[in-house]
């Protein structure tokens, strides 16, 4: 005899997704121009951060003196939420390649970008070298850093609707950590902090992400100087090749107590 089913209406605790719009302003005093480089959709909450992160990974932005000001625009359209666009005002003296601006920002997958022009944009942000050294991580570290984040994971554990990046010293400490809806948000929100903190280069760090490691997240860890990228779930074969070739470390499939290194094995310490 087969029982009736039942349905039940319930509330839901969903993860909040609404688009950003990042603007530039840069220019001479006289000759201030303002352009809308980019549209992401993005968890609300460190919005700042993303902006400063977004242009500072893509390349157009090097350094903290070059950013005079982040706000939201007092100008946006009435029938927008103004805390959906930001505007990011440059010093006077920063020199910005318009060419940089016009070309065709990365189309995502969910397993990166690829392909003959995703090279030759990436050739243009002339990625910095690893340091040869440190950091070294211990495999048993690496097990728990999993866990680390977890435990940090506020809107998560309601929604578990939202992707993670965490920074991590050696020792396990977690020093940084951001949420959003998108992996490459969550990624730019913790390197724009970190650049705004003035850590940069984060030579001395390992970054967990809660996906895949793709593409743009090698390139985006590369351009912070992180040595080390750990992610919950596998690598796509451009982001192993961009990692091997700029001697990175990528970590796949952490978790449950495993883990496999596809490049810079040197940089983890195996426990007995």
């Amino acid at each position: 005899k087969v029982q009736q089913q039942q349905i039940h209406a319930v509330d839901d605790c969903l993860a909040v997704e609404e688009p950003l719009e990042i603007k530039i302003e840069w220019g001479e005093v006289i000759q201030r121009q303002q352009k809308s480089i980019s549209i992401t959709m993005r968890t609300p909450g460190h919005d700042f951060e993303l902006a400063i992160g977004f242009l500072f990974t893509e390349g157009i932005i090097r350094s903290l003196d070059e950013v005079t000001d982040v706000a939201y625009c007092p100008t946006a359209c009435k029938k927008t939420n103004n805390q959906n666009v930001v505007l990011v005002c440059l010093a006077p003296t920063t020199k910005v390649d318009l060419n940089r601006l016009e070309r065709h920002f990365y189309t995502s997958s969910s397993c990166g970008v690829c392909g003959k022009a995703s090279i030759e944009a990436l050739q243009m942000n002339n990625l910095p070298p690893l340091p040869n050294t440190q950091p070294i991580f211990s495999s048993s570290i690496v097990h728990q850093l999993p866990n680390f984040l977890e435990q940090t994971q506020q809107v998560f554990s309601h929604t578990g609707g939202l992707h993670a990046a965490a920074l991590f010293a050696p020792s396990g400490k977690l020093h940084l950590v951001r949420e959003d809806v998108g992996r490459h948000n969550a990624v730019d929100k913790l390197i724009g902090a970190a650049f705004q903190a003035q850590l940069l280069p984060l030579h001395d760090y390992a970054i967990l992400v809660s996906g895949r490691a793709s593409f743009e997240l090698i390139q985006k860890s590369l351009m912070a100087g992180i040595p080390i990228l750990a992610a919950v779930g596998a690598p796509s074969s451009l982001a192993v090749q961009l990692a091997e070739a700029h001697n990175m470390t990528v970590l796949g499939f952490v978790r449950q107590q495993r883990f496999n290194i596809y490049t810079g094995a040197w940089r983890i310490e195996v426990g007995d």
